[in-house]
């Protein structure tokens, strides 16, 4: 299901993660990270786990691979404890008070974490225990990590492609699934409806950014936008993709009438309810991630829906088949008090297939390991709409949101830039770009 994680003031939150990073790795430490991986110590220890699930059906899952960890270490026994936020991991690094592993929604903090030594290098970690890394996709790797420091690893993704109503596109004449940004946009067109009054009645897609999963950073993608340059300085004036992305959803704002738009995103039902926009077929196509099949399933609606990526900038059909892909990620606080064994725990929830295929199944998100997403066990991979966001995770231009120190407020930033162009409010979009360059310049330097 989608991950929400709280928006941190992310410049606040690394000033006070460095003032407890003392010598622990990352954060300019002067002292060596050691592997908590030693001689096998078969002592019977008890570590506690937090994790930010709450659902009963994915809580029961998670303690079920839990057992399954408990039968391969029968002396380490786990005390998991739910609905953890990183607001609370926080609060208890800094009191001294961290448990032994940490899992979080959020990745946007990781840059702060690494950067502080908040979360522990895992590198000597997994080299002691030659940990592949190269089963990992790229992607993945580089929200997990920053600036060469991994303090955490990837726990299951979250991976982004388009929804359509196969009813209404056959009503409509469409045979298949958009493949360029001009395609998806004469789609929304001839599939959406008004009201006698010019309201809108059907929206063909929704390009509002803030409705729903209509986020930049889910858009983006189809051009091949690039966040953040080498140097970790933001590139969203530098890159045309931004400015390509922004006109080309600018100009389907426009053509549904941004009001109209406006009134009609308002009145959509939340998006975890049974009630949402596309489930109840007022919505012909949208954004979304892998977890909305599950949630289709469960609502008992009934759409007559299928899956594709999204579409790719009309100049680089070479992007078709690719998207974004973010989710949750797993370390081991500063302040442990178990970190052999916590280790052990994450290197088997991160990175065992069977565990990994066991979750991603009940949870409903795409296991974040090639393994495991290769498994012949992994029942998703059998449902053609679940299938797709397999296909998005593994292609080679999929991108993330990578790590920054200031717990991506380059990404935060843009949202009211968004909401200010999308209204009108922005009259040059390149200079509005090339100022809010210089806002998250100023954020990244804060935080570091």
């Amino acid at each position: 299901m989608r991950r929400i994680g709280s928006a941190l003031p992310v410049a606040v939150l690394a000033a006070a993660l460095a003032t407890t990073a003392g010598c622990s790795a990352g954060g300019g430490s002067t002292a060596a990270a050691k592997p908590n991986v030693g001689a096998e110590d078969t002592t019977p220890v008890t570590i506690t786990f937090w994790h930010a699930f709450t659902d009963d059906r994915e809580v029961d899952a998670v303690n079920a691979v839990l057992a399954k960890f408990h039968q391969k270490y029968p002396y380490i026994t786990v005390n998991a404890v739910k609905g953890q936020t990183d607001d609370k991991i926080n609060q208890a690094i800094r009191g001294g008070t961290a448990p032994d592993l940490a899992a979080s929604f959020n990745a946007g903090n990781v840059g702060g974490w690494c950067s502080t030594g908040a979360m522990q290098d895992l590198g000597p970690d997994i080299k002691a225990d030659n940990v592949d890394m190269s089963q990992i996709p790229q992607a993945v790797q580089q929200y997990t990590a920053y600036k060469g420091v991994r303090c955490t690893m990837p726990w299951l993704a979250d991976t982004f492609g388009l929804y359509y109503n196969k009813t209404m596109f056959a009503a409509a004449g469409i045979t298949s699934p958009p493949k360029t940004m001009s395609e998806l946009a004469d789609d929304a067109k001839k599939l959406t409806v008004r009201n006698a009054d010019g309201s809108i009645k059907t929206a063909g897609f929704m390009p509002y950014f803030s409705g729903y999963e209509m986020l930049t950073e889910h858009l983006v993608t189809s051009w091949g936008g690039t966040w953040l340059k080498p140097d970790g300085t933001s590139n969203t004036s530098t890159d045309p993709a931004f400015a390509a992305a922004l006109t080309w959803q600018k100009n389907l704002v426009d053509w549904f009438g941004a009001d109209k738009l406006k009134r009609f995103a308002a009145g959509m039902a939340p998006e975890q309810s049974p009630q949402m926009a596309f489930e109840n077929g007022t919505l012909a196509m949208m954004v979304d991630g892998e977890w909305r099949t599950a949630f289709i399933k469960g609502d008992k609606s009934n759409v007559d829906y299928a899956t594709a990526p999204m579409p790719a900038a009309d100049d680089h059909p070479e992007l078709y088949g690719n998207g974004y892909v973010g989710g949750n990620v797993m370390g081991i606080p500063k302040g442990s008090k178990h970190p052999a064994a916590a280790w052990k725990l994450l290197k088997f929830l991160t990175t065992d297939p069977d565990a990994l295929v066991t979750l991603a199944d009940q949870v409903g998100n795409v296991p974040t390991t090639l393994p495991a997403l290769n498994s012949p066990d992994l029942q998703l991979s059998k449902d053609p709409d679940f299938a797709t966001f397999l296909g998005i995770f593994k292609n080679p231009h999929t991108s993330t949101t990578p790590a920054s120190p200031d717990g991506g407020a380059y990404v935060t930033n843009f949202e009211p830039f968004a909401e200010k162009w999308q209204s009108g409010q922005v009259p040059d979009l390149k200079a509005g770009l090339a100022q809010l360059d210089k806002q998250n310049d100023a954020a990244l330097k804060l935080g570091q």
